[in-house]
Order: structure tokens, then C-alpha cells, then sequence
């Protein structure tokens, strides 16, 4: 990869960026197509692009890590987050020939009970708000060292008697140099827009651009990375807590400040295909707490898996603030290992 082209490919993407700031999100809906299904890509992080051995749900981040090596592949998903909330995902993956492949996938959020009030404050029972996603993936390989993919998917939520329906778009490409353990990665997230609204206001998907970098250390089985995120916007604020007597709180918006709030550093000890553990550093999360319960552990992720012949299975663990601890496993099949 020469630097011309380097310098090239950072050109376009900072392009798009500047031209997605204008339409940035700052509404706060469907930020749950964010939300990982990976335990592996959740251990480094919650957001990594350039794994490529991360598993099939991590191709909902990058629909270019999917390839003509998954056959006939199946993939369960569970996490257990905070406040009682719990997520589910399901997806299958197969080559179409041996240049290209597709997935399908569902998941599913769901938040838990929450009282249902009028507008004088009167409860009146509870409800259960929903959120559920479907995707439609298909990737191909372009040259030896590049392949691209797209992602098409449709997020429905439903929150009491309100409904409201987006389709959006995600495209991928990711360049692979396995003499050097090399992977680079540029993605365009949720591109699209709300087709049913929830009542007369419009919400935006949460569009983003973003970059990842993975790098083996020489011949360990040790890798970095490195995957930058919000680029659609340089100023992402946060607010601390000052325990002063007066519980003021100060916004933090230096340069440092939003520097490192776009920043996810990934550690993977991998040393064969059948094992890994990840440990990672999300500063953005770290810094989101500070307001609230956080910890020293708030930022930090970790992760672990393994995998015999045709099956797998992976575990990650986060937590955000003091008791919010949060877990996600995944269950693989490869039926067309097994069959092979």
C-alpha cells in the first residue's frame, strides 16, 4: 500500500466527512444499530472494523469482512445489558461462488418493563419497547488484497402504541495484506433515513464514517488496533462531575479531549484459529461515565473464544459504570465445515 494511495484514500474519506457533517445526528434514534452482536469485535472494544477473524456477526459492522469462507454458517447471539435490558441476534451466512458470499441476519432489542404513564403523571400499567433490525449482506472480493461488501437493513421499533420503520445502508471495504498481518478498513454507516415516523417530528439514522487498522506485532501472535469512529463531526463534548458541594457539572471540549473520544485501541492474543482473547480501551465510554457511576474499569472491554470444528463460541465483558456490568455471547456453526 504506497503512500500516494494512502494519501488519497484519507482525502476522499475526510471529503465525505465533511460533507455528512451538515446532516450529523445528534437526536439520539436508532442508536441501536450501533449496538454490537460480536462478542469478539465487543471485546475490542465495541466498535472494530478490521478484524478479520472477529466471526460472522461482526460482519454487521463491516459488511466487508464477510467472504466466500463462511459456508453455509450459522450464528447465535446473546447479551445481557444494563437495567434489565437484553438483546438477541441470529444470522446465516453462505458463499454464492468463490469470489463472493451473502448473510441474512435478525436482532433483536429489548429494554424491559417500564410504567406506562398519562400526561398528568398517573401510571397506568407498563410496557415493553422493542427495537428489532433486519439485514441483508453480500460481499465480494475485488482483487487478491481488496474486497468490498454492502449491508442493507431495516430497523423497526416500537415503543407503546408508537411505531416507526428506517432503512439505511452500510458500504465497506477492507484491504488485507496477510504477508505483512496488515488489515485496513473504511466504512460508511447508516446511510439512509426514517420511512415511518413516530408521530410529526423526523429522526435521522446516526450516519458515520469510519476508519480501522489492524497490525500483527512481527511474528507473535499478538495484534493491534486502532479504529476511529464519529468522524462525521470533531467536537463530541462531554459534561464531568464536579463533586464541589454544589454537584456542578463542567463540559470538557479541548482538542486532547476530542481526540481521543474517536479513538478505540484494540490488544488481541491470538495464537492459532482456535483461540483468542481480546482487551481493549474505548476512551469515549471511559469519559461518557464521568458524569455518572464510573469506575476504573468504565472504558475498558475484554473478550475470549474459542473454536473446534465447526463450532464456536465467545464471551465478552464490559463495564461501563460502578454495578452495570455487561455480558454478550456467541454461539457459531459451521454446517459446511462439518459437511466438508
Amino acid at each position: 500500500m504506497t503512500v500516494a494511495f494512502i494519501r488519497h484514500t484519507l482525502t476522499a474519506i475526510l471529503l465525505t466527512a465533511t460533507a455528512a457533517t451538515a446532516v450529523a445526528d445528534d437526536s439520539g434514534a436508532y442508536r441501536f444499530l450501533d449496538i454490537p452482536s460480536s462478542a469478539h469485535t465487543y471485546g475490542l472494544g465495541g466498535i472494530n472494523i478490521s478484524a478479520l477473524d472477529a466471526g460472522l456477526p461482526s460482519v454487521e459492522q463491516n459488511p466487508a469482512l464477510l467472504g466466500p469462507e463462511y459456508r453455509q454458517e450459522i450464528a447465535l447471539g446473546y447479551m445481557r445489558y444494563i437495567a434489565g435490558a437484553n438483546f438477541a441476534s441470529a444470522m446465516f451466512a453462505n458463499r454464492a461462488d468463490y469470489r463472493s458470499a451473502y448473510a441474512i441476519g435478525v436482532r433483536y432489542f429489548g429494554y424491559g418493563s417500564m410504567p406506562r404513564t398519562d400526561i398528568d403523571g398517573t401510571t397506568d400499567g407498563t410496557f415493553s419497547p422493542k427495537d428489532i433490525a433486519v439485514s441483508a449482506i453480500y460481499s465480494r472480493d475485488i482483487t487478491d488484497r481488496w474486497r468490498g461488501g454492502v449491508n442493507i437493513k431495516m430497523a423497526y421499533s416500537q415503543y407503546q402504541s408508537y411505531t416507526a420503520l428506517a432503512l439505511a445502508a452500510d458500504l465497506g471495504v477492507n484491504y488485507y495484506d496477510d504477508e505483512h498481518g496488515l488489515s485496513f478498513s473504511v466504512v460508511l454507516r447508516n446511510m439512509g433515513g426514517q420511512i415511518k415516523r413516530f408521530g410529526t417530528s423526523y429522526n435521522r439514522v446516526p450516519f458515520d464514517v469510519q476508519i480501522g487498522y489492524m497490525q500483527s506485532v512481527g511474528d507473535s501472535p499478538v495484534s493491534v488496533s486502532i479504529t476511529a469512529n464519529n468522524l462525521v463531526r470533531w467536537r463530541i463534548p462531554y459534561y464531568s462531575y464536579k463533586a464541589d458541594g454544589d454537584e456542578n457539572f463542567q463540559e470538557e471540549n479541548g482538542f486532547f479531549s476530542n481526540f481521543f473520544r474517536h479513538l478505540i485501541f484494540g490488544l488481541q492474543y491470538q495464537p492459532s484459529d482456535k483461540f483468542y482473547i481480546d482487551l481493549a480501551y474505548n476512551y469515549k465510554t471511559h469519559s461518557d461515565m464521568s458524569a455518572f457511576s464510573r469506575n476504573f474499569l468504565s472504558g475498558f472491554s475484554a473478550g475470549a473464544g474459542f473454536r473446534t470444528r465447526g463450532f464456536g463460541i465467545g464471551v465478552a465483558y464490559a463495564q461501563p459504570f460502578r454495578s452495570g456490568s455487561t455480558v454478550m455471547l456467541n454461539l457459531n456453526c459451521s454446517i459446511g465445515e462439518l459437511l466438508y
